[in-house]
């Protein structure tokens, strides 16, 4: 039975996916919102909420970035689920730990 916390990334800064694109992508290649939403064949107004950490990332959104940026399929997809989980976590503030594991 594992005795691990599932609470241990409660201090730790969470950036949106969004966020997160932006300053690993976006910003180092100077491209703008407009140029990338362009790029992907996307109007600004589906990319512009993601960036802004307003929206999630997509299974859609995430093969078209794969795409551009020369990433896997699922890339961005598996960020966005670390991020939700890691919120999920958070918000059951410790109610985990209360959990038992079921004995094999």
């Amino acid at each position: 039975m594992s005795k691990l916390s599932t609470t241990t990334d409660q201090h730790i800064a969470l950036e949106h996916p969004g966020e997160m694109l932006r300053a690993e992508f976006i910003a180092p290649l100077g491209l703008t919102i407009e140029a990338l939403a362009n790029a992907i064949n996307l109007p600004v107004e589906q990319v512009e909420p993601v960036v802004a950490g307003k929206k999630r990332i997509e299974a859609e959104l995430d093969l078209r970035l794969g795409r551009y940026f020369g990433m896997s399929a699922g890339f961005f997809l598996r960020m966005r689920d670390q991020y939700e989980l890691t919120l999920a976590r958070r918000a059951l503030n410790g109610e985990l730990d209360r959990i038992v594991p079921h004995a094999a």
